[in-house]
Formats: structure tokens, C-alpha cells, sequence
């Protein structure tokens, strides 16, 4: 039997599940959220709460973080703290977010991706405990696990804790790839010194990161572990629906598609799908030869990823077809991607890139070392093969943080 105060919640969850239509029988995880709902909601009671979320934050059944929250007995939410994309996820890349007030909730949502990327003690003011609920895709060059340590370090300089409710990662819990990002890279689509695919979840990065002091100062952090989530497991894997993190994230497999171009699509004269309904699916330029593209790509034979001829417009270069569960190194395939575009005959894709282009460039692979790698002819197996220090290295580093 449910108790009356839960029953009361059954006519507005139902609501919102048919409104957003995001129910999936058969879900195999549970989610933080669901996890302190089943808890009800003990962690947050007596709290006056600030909830970092956007429309990513759902319970497995589809029902708004924040509605459940407002709801919750014995909990105050008081107000909301969005990302980059805003509450809504609709806003483009990079684009100014505005504080407002949130329809659903009547409460003010700050911006952290506006005029401060961090939470002001103005906007803390009133509250005693901050909670995040939001969904990464699991690589390093995106801004919301950057969202979330700029929030650990708000609430560590109050001395209030921060609640963090897991979410899977879509790449799974074992994929680790790609260079360690370097100091002087540190930036928000980079703010913790970890490979470009880490392999973790926002849980047991916040635990990480919290102590080995890359948030400073310490927090009281408390992470809801999800149930049933397994390491192994992609995205179709747990049964849940996919919620998009932002407009070019549509899909369940875009994360993928993301870690193998993503990072090119910083340069200058570069075509990555963008804007389209293939996002991050096409790697092509401007002064590329489709023949000789393809050609270099073969040659890699990424086991499962393929490719074929991509030409729109001036560019060319090659549309990706990645399996699900790839054997393949997906990091790796934009560095050949790199080295193919990048030939002697054609244009210097760096030198086109000069200044605010080319160092975004840097902060998403995280150094500044694989411009020269290219331009001295350094083969892109060798340079893939130079992050095994730092990957092996990390690996063993971040196990006494992992929670599944």
C-alpha cells in the first residue's frame, strides 16, 4: 500500500509521464533519483535545496527531477541552477543562457552559463545543501561535469554538501581513452585532468575529483548510487530512454559519434555534421580529397566503424557508421582523421585555425603537443600509442572511486 503522502504524488507523476512520453517497461537500472525516491527522499529532509539539473533530470519513468523534488515531503526546493543549453536543452553550443523562472516550478533558474559559470554566494543565499542531477555523455570536452565541479567548490567554500544522483555513463563504465589533459589546458570544456574518455560516471568523478583535491575546497559530497547498472553496459543496455543532453546529442549512440569527431570540429574549414541530423557523423573539409580521405580511413580499419564518401558542397571526407559495443579506439579515429586532412598537399588545417579557433582546438584534445606530432610527420598509430602511459596510469588511479 502507498502512504497517503506518496499516493498523493501518483495523480502529477502519471501526468507528467503521458505528457513528456518518455515511459520504457522494462527498465533494468535505477536511477539516483529513483534510488531517493525509494529512500524517500531521507538525504534531503529538513534541507532548504538547490537543484543543478536541466531537462535531462528524470526519473527512469520520465517524471521531472524537479517536479519530484518540489513534491517531495519534508523537502524545500528553492531554486535551480542550469547549464550550458539552458533548462530546456535548447540552446545552441556556447550560446549566453539567462536566468528565469521556471514555468513548472515557479522558481528562479540562475544560469551557471551566463554571466557566471559559477553559483554566487547571492544565489546560494537561503540554501544548505545543493543537488545535481544531469546527464554527461561520458567525455571529457563536455561542460557539465565542469558545471558540477564549479558547483562543488561553491558549496565547499559555504561548508554545505552536495548530493550527486548517478547516472549511467553511455559509454560505458570501461572505455578509457585518449591524452590526460594538461594543466595549462584547464579550462570549462576542461576542467579536470582526466583522459578525453574517462569511463566513469558523474558519481564517481565528483568523488574523485573531490579527493584528490581537484576541487578545492573539499565539499561534503554524497553520491545516490544507481542500482543494477554494470560497467559493461551501453546505453541500450539499461533499458531506459534517452534523454538528449543537447541539441546535437540526439541519439543514444551520438556520445560515440561525438568522441570521434568532436574534437576536429573545433577547427577552421572542418565539417562535422553540426546543425544536421547527422551531427558528428561526417568528418570532412574543405581543401580534403574524398578519394584520399577515405583511402587513409581504410587503412586504419577501426573494427566496428566504418565508412563512406561524404562530399557536401566544398567539403569532402567520410560519413561514420559506428557498431553498437565497438572494439574500435574512438579518440583515436579523429587523430587519423587529423592526419588525413592535414597532408602535405593540402592547406596547414592549423595555421587556418589561428587564435580563438585553434586553442578551443587544444582545450578539447587537451594539449598542444599533437601539432607538432603531425606536422613532423609523426605517424597517428604513434601517437595514439603515446597515451597508454597516462590511460594505464589513470586506470589505476581512479579505482578506489568507483561505485559499480
Amino acid at each position: 500500500m502507498l502512504d497517503r503522502r506518496k499516493k498523493n504524488l501518483v495523480p502529477a507523476i502519471l501526468f507528467w509521464c503521458l505528457a513528456v512520453g518518455t515511459i520504457r517497461a522494462g527498465a533494468t537500472v535505477e536511477l539516483g533519483i529513483d534510488v531517493l525516491q525509494q529512500e524517500d527522499f531521507a538525504v534531503l529532509r529538513g534541507h532548504r535545496i538547490g537543484l543543478i539539473t536541466n531537462q535531462t533530470g528524470v526519473n527512469s519513468e520520465g517524471v521531472k527531477t524537479r517536479l519530484i523534488l518540489d513534491r517531495a515531503p519534508g523537502v524545500r526546493l528553492v531554486a535551480l541552477f542550469t547549464p550550458e543549453h539552458g533548462l530546456d536543452g535548447t540552446e545552441l553550443a556556447g550560446r549566453y543562457v539567462s536566468s528565469r523562472r521556471d514555468r513548472l516550478t515557479g522558481l528562479m533558474a540562475y544560469s551557471l552559463y551566463g554571466a557566471t559559470r559559477k553559483p554566487t554566494p547571492e544565489m546560494l543565499q537561503g540554501i544548505d545543501m545543493l543537488v545535481f542531477d544531469m546527464q554527461d555523455i561520458g567525455c571529457r570536452s563536455y561542460t557539465y561535469v565542469s558545471t558540477l565541479v564549479l558547483c562543488m567548490e561553491a558549496a565547499g567554500e559555504k561548508g554545505i554538501p552536495v548530493v550527486v544522483l548517478d547516472r549511467p555513463n553511455p559509454l560505458g563504465g570501461v572505455r578509457i581513452e585518449g591524452p590526460i589533459m594538461e594543466d595549462r589546458w584547464k579550462s570549462f570544456i576542461g576542467e579536470l585532468p582526466i583522459p578525453y574518455v574517462h569511463g566513469m560516471t558523474v558519481g564517481e568523478l565528483a568523488r574523485m575529483a573531490d579527493a584528490r583535491g581537484w576541487v578545492q575546497p573539499h565539499c561534503r559530497l554524497i553520491v545516490i548510487q544507481m542500482r543494477g547498472w554494470d560497467r559493461h553496459m551501453d546505453w541500450e543496455d539499461t533499458g531506459l530512454d534517452w534523454v538528449k543532453p543537447s541539441p546535437n546529442i540526439p541519439y543514444e549512440s551520438s556520445p560515440m559519434y561525438y568522441v570521434a569527431t568532436g574534437m576536429i570540429g573545433e577547427l577552421a574549414g572542418m565539417e562535422t555534421g553540426v546543425g544536421s541530423s547527422h551531427a558528428f557523423q561526417v568528418a570532412a573539409a574543405n581543401h580534403a580529397s574524398v578519394y584520399a580521405v577515405m583511402r587513409e580511413m581504410e587503412r586504419m580499419r577501426p573494427e566496428g566503424v566504418s565508412f563512406e564518401p561524404y562530399v557536401e558542397g566544398r567539403f569532402e571526407g567520410v560519413r561514420l557508421h559506428i557498431e553498437p559495443h565497438p572494439d574500435a579506439n574512438l579518440t583515436a579515429i579523429g587523430v587519423y582523421l587529423l592526419a588525413a586532412m592535414d597532408a602535405d598537399r593540402y592547406p596547414d588545417i592549423f595555421e587556418e585555425s589561428s587564435g580563438d579557433k585553434l586553442e578551443m582546438f587544444y582545450k578539447s584534445y587537451g594539449s598542444s603537443d599533437i601539432r607538432d606530432q603531425l606536422e613532423n610527420g609523426v605517424a597517428p598509430g604513434r601517437i595514439v600509442a603515446s597515451w597508454s602511459g597516462g590511460v594505464a596510469r589513470f586506470a589505476w588511479e581512479r579505482m578506489p572511486y568507483l561505485l559499480y
